[in-house]
């Protein structure tokens, strides 16, 4: 499990509510509510905090998954 930095985690707070962010296993969690009431979650991919509001990262997860490489063609002599 990455485990963000003290300092870092001073620094950051949550888009959406402005909050400080607390790390819970994999994810960084807001302290105060969205709108929705609920405590605001925040996934950690490789040691980086992806702190995209629930709306925007469930388009940039569905766009990034549209993306593909453009297929190998072999090479011809």
């Amino acid at each position: 499990m990455p485990k963000i930095s003290p300092e870092l985690l001073s620094v950051l707070r949550c888009p959406v509510t402005g909050s400080p962010l607390v790390q819970e296993g994999e994810e960084l969690v807001s302290t105060a509510a969205g709108d929705s009431g609920v405590k605001l979650r925040y996934p950690i991919e490789d040691g980086i905090p992806l702190l995209l509001p629930p709306e925007l990262l469930q388009a940039a997860t569905a766009a990034g998954s549209d993306q593909h490489d453009p297929p190998v063609r072999p090479a011809t002599d």
